[in-house]
């Protein structure tokens, strides 16, 4: 087993893994410590990934793709530390998150609507003063205090991420659109996507732990609905529709 430890969302996690893939994928994120906990991925846990996402492939009428160990074992990693982190309300969300002047917003949609296009465009307009902080899967860690929104080493098939936290200022749905348009929407009208895109434990206590999660969420950050085009002009519309002073 390799055993090394990394830091994400300000906790210390021990990861003793099969293969020496793992180790080089979380290289920009390895600390030494006293860990918060501990986790060791088991051949059960790639066997797992393999049928996983075998059926994942049966159901969309696709070839079943050969994945191997090491890389599944990447995959059952950060199933296993997102369980985890669900004792430190801290969440796995499916999205891109892009901070601005230090301040995070998350961008979230269906598969291939575009929302890794449209961070990319963020960096594009606003220059140096973007920073993609996880264009994937972050971590959002709900407190008393607000959200916050962290990079790690899992950002996606392009590797657009930084090591680094910021304050979550909005979650946003992302939708095609011909014109751009950008709208609040009700905790209540963004709760199904939210459910759709954060990891949900199979543990039916850590589910209902996450669904609570997702409730403080909601009620900590603002919530947006954007319909918008490919367009560098779509980020204007975007950033003036959340952040309304500027």
């Amino acid at each position: 087993m390799n055993t090394f430890q990394i830091q994400l969302a300000g906790k210390i996690i021990e990861l003793s893994a099969q293969y020496p893939y793992l180790l080089t994928y979380c290289s920009e994120y390895l600390v030494t410590g006293t860990p918060d906990l501990s986790i060791a991925v088991q051949p059960a846990d790639i066997a797992f990934e393999r049928e996983k996402s075998r059926r994942e492939d049966l159901r969309e009428g696709i070839p079943v793709r050969a994945f191997s160990d090491d890389c599944l074992e990447a995959t059952a990693a950060y199933r296993k530390i997102a369980d985890a982190l669900l004792a430190y309300d801290i969440l796995v969300f499916h999205g891109s998150a892009v901070a601005v002047d230090g301040v995070g917003y998350l961008f979230t949609a269906k598969s291939g609507t575009g929302k890794s296009t449209h961070t990319a465009l963020w960096q594009t307009y606003f220059g140096e003063r973007a920073v993609m902080i996880n264009d994937d899967k972050p971590l959002l860690a709900v407190t008393a205090q607000g959200v916050t929104v962290s990079g790690t080493p899992w950002n996606g098939k392009h590797f657009r991420g930084t090591n680094m936290s910021a304050p979550l200022r909005a979650i946003c749905i992302l939708e095609r659109a011909e014109e751009n348009r950008i709208e609040p929407i009700s905790a209540k009208a963004a709760y199904p996507m939210l459910v759709q895109q954060v990891n949900r434990p199979s543990d039916p206590q850590k589910l209902q732990k996450t669904l609570r999660l997702i409730d403080r969420l909601s009620g900590q950050v603002r919530l947006f609905r954007l319909g918008c085009n490919m367009d560098i002009s779509a980020v204007e519309t975007a950033y003036r529709g959340m952040c309304p002073e500027v």
